[in-house]
């Protein structure tokens, strides 16, 4: 199986299924001589770790990381980083009934096509599990970001038709972790709970959008043509599990406005270039320009729902399957700190290769 590293500078591996022994990360290409804040890496992984309350999947992780190279005496040694985080509460038995049967919606059926074997135990590498190993690197992407007085901030923006009803700029967004939903709106995000738990009640799912604001981001981040900033920050965010739609700045919403509507003007605030506006979001050939950089993320209904449903099983006969076990009614809440971890490994690979950009 290719495809299991992210990255060009600050580059990642992860490995491991959502009920083998364990998974994990391997980081190559931390700068040495860093730091590290190993609470705050636990902490970023207890911010995604599933059980937080009901509205998320009651399996019982404490995802606690264990580096186990690359790190001396509390400070990074430029040698890769490898963290280890342990499968604590696997119940594979919940399991059993899709050993011969594809899941609507699911990998499986792709999975067993592709490779002609498949771990059907969670989904196996297919699992949201395998982002606990992202959110682990992305925590020490985050830490390199904040020295260089970037700061990443993503918050649940809507939630099936309820959604944010004023801009990110009118948000104070230390209300975020507040909220069960992680909404920065005490009311909305009430009613918002309300529609989880109603949906949940109904053995349904729900989906949503996940909106991110990254401030403090340098001129100059990201290449003109192939590796512009925004098609990386697309690729991070669409590589999410249940990851449907990506969209940065105005968006789709472009598409009916005018030049002279869209065009974000500049002027000149003391030294530093600005925007009037930010239609752009922060971006602009592909490369930052130093204005916040917002995108939204849209998350499809997790899949697996408690209801009987008809499918197909291997030998092509039609089954009815009903979900079983512990999953997420919506994904919102705990796809925050992954959507931020995305978000920080991408800066960090290109405020290190803007490094060598220019003498």
């Amino acid at each position: 199986m290719a495809g299991n590293s992210f990255g060009n500078v600050f580059r990642i591996t992860t490995f491991g299924e959502s009920h083998g022994t364990g998974i994990g990360v391997i980081i190559d290409g931390c700068p040495a001589g860093f730091e590290l804040d190993i609470d705050a890496i636990q902490l970023e992984m207890d911010r995604r770790k599933p059980g937080q309350s009901l509205l998320t999947s009651q399996r019982k992780e404490s995802d606690t990381v264990s580096i186990v190279s690359g790190l001396f005496e509390g400070k990074t040694t430029g040698m890769p980083i490898a963290i280890t985080i342990p499968n604590e509460d696997q119940r594979s038995k919940d399991y059993s009934h899709l050993a011969d049967t594809f899941r609507p919606s699911h990998a499986d059926y792709t999975y067993q096509a592709k490779y002609g074997i498949r771990d059907y135990r969670g989904g196996g590498r297919s699992s949201a599990r395998e982002t606990a190993a992202r959110v682990a690197a992305g925590a020490i992407a985050k830490q390199i970001l904040r020295k260089a007085g970037v700061e990443i901030h993503a918050f649940v923006s809507q939630v099936g038709k309820i959604g944010l009803e004023k801009p990110y700029t009118k948000y104070d967004q230390t209300k975020t972790e507040m909220s069960p939903v992680r909404c920065p709106d005490p009311l909305i995000s009430k009613q918002m709970e309300n529609l989880i738990d109603e949906i949940r009640l109904q053995k349904d799912t729900i989906g949503g959008q996940v909106s991110c604001v990254c401030s403090g981001v340098p001129v100059g981040l990201g290449e003109p043509v192939f590796d512009k900033l925004h098609a990386d920050l697309g690729k991070a965010m669409l590589s999410i599990n249940a990851v449907k739609g990506f969209q940065i700045g105005s968006g789709f919403d472009s598409m009916g406005l005018t030049g002279s509507e869209h065009n974000d003007k500049f002027y000149l605030d003391g030294e530093r270039m600005r925007t009037h506006t930010n239609h752009s979001g922060g971006v602009l050939g592909g490369i930052s320009n130093g204005e916040h950089i917002m995108f939204d993320v849209a998350f499809k209904p997790v899949a697996t729902i408690m209801q009987a449903q008809p499918t197909l099983n291997a030998a092509g006969e039609m089954v009815v399957i009903e979900g079983k076990g512990r999953h997420d009614p919506c994904v919102l809440p705990r796809a925050v700190p992954i959507v931020e971890a995305m978000a920080a490994l991408v800066l960090v690979d290109f405020w290190l290769r803007n490094r060598a950009a220019r003498v």
